[in-house]
């Protein structure tokens, strides 16, 4: 065991916990100065101390033990005071890790096209939108085909989709460059945020891994605007290209506002504010278009929408069939969880154990289950 490492992921998952010291070692039947040894790597930890350490934090053994690589491709704009950011993104390599792996013992990969796009958008004066409709020809959907399941969607192109509850009102997702075993995006499914959003958040996310993956960089936590600007322009014309949203948004001319977007929103299954960035340029009345949403949605319904609210959202069952710890969280007429589902790990994790090339055990390490988990999975498969 390396006391360097073992010092290294305590602090880290400590920190992350929101724990003292103090408060680590008394869970842990430690003095407070055997505990701050380990922790700063002076001493050499018991086996037994750890397991017991390991027990308070709430994690494996081998978490605390093992040496982690930290990614450095990656676009994670988050405020860095934001407790959880570390730990986020040790999570996050260990999954790709993971996923690498089993594709690499499968000799089953998909390789993206996403240079390929980026090469093809280089130099053009509406990058976003131009980006947007070149990904849709590219993945194969028609001019005005709604994207019905974003996550296998982007599995299919290789682009590898991973989930993660954090209840942080600053955060949404992250994406991976293929430098560090990406391309990837990482979703923040938290119960607080609607299904549109999680949608919405992979998409602006494959915004960025096309157009500003030069950008990638773990140290840099600010926001860009015209980047975001751009990601998001990028996302609604991906999820509901102007054409097709046009001749919608033209057909439900004679309806009052809301019942109008909460009808193209459910069409196009994407956010409430998805189709009012679609509007909101050509909208001239004072305030803007969101103001007036929001004043004639609170003379309807009583109350205005929160950030993380979606009038009517899709229900979660659309978005999640493995995320059954997801609930609705305040989109109107909201979609479910089932619309978003990666299945492409759990696939290959399958046949993994299946044609033991893995263990079960190491099956349920990847996929992030306990063993007895694992077991009722694998008794659940059917042919």
């Amino acid at each position: 065991m390396s006391q360097n490492a073992i010092a290294v992921n305590l602090r880290r998952i400590r920190r992350a916990k929101g724990l003292s010291q103090g408060a680590v070692a008394q869970r842990a039947g430690l003095s407070r100065a055997a505990y701050g040894n380990i922790e700063t790597g002076k001493s050499e930890p018991r086996v037994s101390n750890l397991q017991a350490i390991a027990g308070v934090l709430k994690v494996p053994l081998d978490q605390l033990v093992v040496p982690v690589q930290p990614l450095r491709a990656v676009r994670f704009r988050s405020f860095k005071r934001m407790r959880t950011r570390e730990e986020i993104l040790v999570d996050v390599g260990r999954w790709l890790r993971d996923f690498n792996d089993v594709e690499k013992i499968l000799g089953d990969t998909v390789a993206s096209r996403l240079d390929e796009i980026r090469r093809k958008v280089q130099g053009r004066r509406d990058k976003a939108g131009d980006a947007a409709r070149l990904t849709r020809e590219a993945f194969g959907l028609g001019a005005g085909e709604p994207v019905r399941d974003v996550c296998g969607l982007l599995e299919s192109e290789g682009i590898k989709v991973h989930r993660i509850q954090l209840a942080s009102p600053d955060f949404f997702g992250l994406s991976v460059g293929p430098q560090d075993g990406g391309p990837a995006v990482v979703v923040n499914t938290a119960e607080r945020i609607s299904v549109e959003r999680w949608i919405f958040t992979a998409a602006h996310e494959l915004g960025h891994l096309i157009l500003h993956l030069s950008d990638y960089d773990v140290d840099q936590s600010e926001e860009q605007k015209e980047n975001e600007v751009e990601a998001n322009a990028f996302a609604a014309e991906f999820l509901m290209p102007e054409v097709s949203f046009r001749k919608e948004w033209d057909e439900t001319a004679g309806l009052d506002l809301v019942t109008r977007v909460l009808k193209v929103k459910r069409i196009f299954r994407v956010s409430y504010r998805t189709v009012l960035s679609r509007i909101a340029s050509s909208y001239s009345g004072p305030g803007g278009i969101w103001k007036r949403f929001q004043v004639e949605y609170a003379r309807r319904y009583g109350g205005t929408l929160k950030v993380a609210d979606e009038p009517e959202a899709v229900q979660q069952d659309a978005f999640r069939a493995s995320f059954p710890e997801a609930r609705s969280a305040g989109e109107p007429d909201s979609l479910s969880p089932v619309d978003f589902v990666h299945d492409r790990l759990p696939r290959l994790v399958r046949r993994a154990v299946e044609e033991e090339k893995i263990s079960l055990g190491r099956g349920a390490e990847v996929l992030g289950l306990s063993l007895a988990e694992m077991r009722d999975l694998s008794a659940s498969w059917v042919a």
